[in-house]
C-alpha cells in the first residue's frame, strides 16, 4: 500500500510521493495512532513508527496534550538529503481519537495473503 505526503506550513513545502507500507509491517500506522489514542492518560516515553520515508514520534505532555512529529525523509541511505520535521499538537483524548478514525480510514489495515 502506499500513500504521498504532502507537508505545508509557513515557508515550507515538503512532498513525498512514494511512502510504502507492507502488509508484513508489524505495526501500522492507524495501529499506532489508535494506540496512542487509547492511551489517553499519558506514557513516559517518546514512541515511534517508520516506515522507508516517513517517522511519526509521539510524545505526551502534561495538561493532557501529545506532539506527533512528522519527519520526512526521501533518500535514507544518502548524505546529502533533506529531511523535514512538522509538529502537531493534539488533545489527547477526542482529537487523538479522530485523528486515528481519520487515518484507519485513509488507510485500512493490510490483508495478509495466508
Amino acid at each position: 500500500m502506499g500513500f504521498s505526503v504532502d507537508a505545508r506550513a509557513e515557508g515550507l513545502h515538503a512532498q513525498l510521493p512514494g511512502v510504502e507500507v507492507w502488509v508484513w509491517d508489524e505495526a501500522g500506522l492507524p495501529e499506532f495512532i489508535s494506540q496512542l489514542a487509547a492511551d489517553y492518560r499519558g506514557w513516559p516515553d517518546e514512541r515511534a513508527w517508520q516506515t522507508n520515508h516517513l517517522t511519526v514520534r509521539a510524545t505526551f505532555h502534561s495538561r493532557g496534550y501529545v506532539a506527533l512529529t512528522w519527519d520526512l525523509h526521501p533518500w535514507v541511505s544518502r548524505p546529502d538529503t533533506w529531511q523535514a520535521s512538522i509538529t502537531t499538537l493534539l488533545e489527547a483524548g477526542e482529537q487523538m481519537s479522530n485523528l486515528a478514525a481519520d487515518i484507519r480510514e485513509f488507510l485500512p489495515i493490510p490483508r495478509k495473503i495466508s
